[in-house]
């Protein structure tokens, strides 16, 4: 048996502020923790990668409703996984896409605004 904490939002919540943020945002980062405290190596590698090339995001910390952004993250990009960035409303990809296109030199551009 794993622990699952309880959820501090509804599906419906975690679906607006999902909206919201990909709508109100040039660049933003769905992540497992925060800028300050990167929950996971995925998130962080993410998170250093945009941050080499823009100044200015926006990151989600999914950690506490984890289940239910998955699901609203899903409706939007076709993915599971965390994280998941977005740029001008487009789903992008996780770490290792960014990490691709960074390799390529396209990441910058990219994120460009």
């Amino acid at each position: 048996m794993t622990f699952q904490p309880e959820s501090d939002l509804t599906e419906q919540e975690a679906r607006e502020r999902v909206d919201s943020a990909i709508a109100d945002n040039d660049v933003v980062l769905f992540m497992k923790g925060n800028e300050l405290m990167p929950q996971c190596g995925y998130s962080q590698k993410a998170l250093e990668l945009i941050s080499a090339h823009r100044d200015d995001y926006e990151t989600v910390d999914v950690l506490k409703a984890l289940p239910e952004y998955r699901a609203a993250l899903e409706d939007h990009s076709g993915w599971e996984t965390i994280p998941q960035t977005f740029v001008d409303g487009e789903f992008v990809g996780g770490s290792d896409v960014l990490a691709e296109l960074d390799e390529r030199g396209e990441l910058e551009t990219e994120l460009s605004p």
